[in-house]
């Protein structure tokens, strides 16, 4: 038994410094992509920071959500925030199984890439829209009455740039029209239906995103139409930018030595082998490799100039 954990536990090891080694070079390659998509996240947190400055709260407008779901109460608004990050978590752990399990079929550099994209495109249409129009939160701490409905000019600018994290973003208030949440639900899931193998993961993800939306609602974080307009704006971005993105590749075919470099010493050889064919007479693109066969002390290039001469002979 201990020889056989021993034995496991190295394949282990091989297989996670060999994953390592392979997401080092992608790294190398889209680092720029990644730190791109990072720095947006604190502009949308500062966007979304800034509009809280704006914002002024009023009466509750009317909802239809609201109607018909009933509200959770301010103690219970834990229960989509659990579900959320429950939904994140799996979503990061599961992108960096590659380095674990043997079946594989994304590279986790890559994929962060793409998710990066989509969230950056959604959350600057986000952006753009609660800037254009500032809604009263239905939120409890945005209504009328709460301390933290209004916010009081900044005393410098560091102020707004540090965007009294994680304080000010739980507790912001004007960033409607798109549900953040679900924005990154939508993506996450969206992701893992392309390129999860579990089809039975795939239908509890958007049974999950599914709760995700209706506890939303019922928590008052949102209006409904926040839900609603991330559910198609957030399936659109994701559908359009995707197209335009190159595809990744499948793990499974064994292709990665397309996405890396040949080293000096592959090509070298390379070259030496090419180099060896064309003085051995022999042509290096195998398409020019033809049959030959010998007849009579001629070399004959196919079947049909053999039946040729046998003609010509008779």
């Amino acid at each position: 038994m201990t020889l056989y954990i021993g034995r496991e536990a190295s394949k282990l090891w091989k297989r996670f410094c060999s994953e390592t080694t392979t997401e080092i070079n992608l790294l190398l390659d889209n680092w720029k992509y990644l730190l791109a998509g990072l720095i947006f996240q604190y502009i949308h947190g500062l966007a979304a920071r800034g509009v809280h400055y704006l914002h002024r709260p009023g009466p509750t407008l009317q909802d239809l959500g609201f109607y018909f779901l009933p509200e959770l109460g301010q103690d219970k608004a834990y229960i989509s925030e659990t579900v959320f990050t429950f939904v994140f978590l799996s979503f990061v752990l599961w992108t960096f199984h590659p380095f674990i399990f043997k079946s594989k079929k994304i590279y986790t550099v890559l994929v962060w890439c793409r998710v990066l994209a989509f969230l950056v495109a959604s959350q600057a249409l986000r952006i753009i829209t609660f800037y254009s129009t500032q809604l009263p939160g239905p939120n409890y701490h945005c209504r009328e009455g709460s301390k933290l409905a209004r916010l009081p000019k900044p005393h410098s600018a560091l102020e707004v740039f540090l965007i009294n994290f994680p304080r000010g973003v739980i507790y912001g208030c004007g960033d409607l029209i798109f549900s953040s949440h679900m924005i990154f639900t939508l993506v996450f899931v969206l992701t893992y239906q392309k390129y999860g193998t579990k089809s039975c993961i795939k239908h509890f993800a958007w049974l999950v995103a599914t709760v995700q939306s209706l506890l939303i609602v019922a928590s008052r974080k949102h209006y409904t139409v926040d839900v609603v307009v991330a559910w198609y704006t957030v399936s659109l971005v994701i559908f359009f930018i995707d197209k335009k993105l190159p595809e990744l590749p499948d793990r499974s075919s064994g292709n990665l030595l397309l996405l890396l470099p040949l080293s000096t010493k592959d090509k070298d050889g390379k070259s030496k082998e090419e180099n060896h064919k064309l003085l051995n007479g022999n042509s290096v693109d195998p398409a020019d490799w033809r049959p030959r066969t010998q007849v009579n002390g001629k070399i004959q290039e196919d079947a049909n100039g053999i039946h040729d001469n046998a003609m010509n002979g008779a």
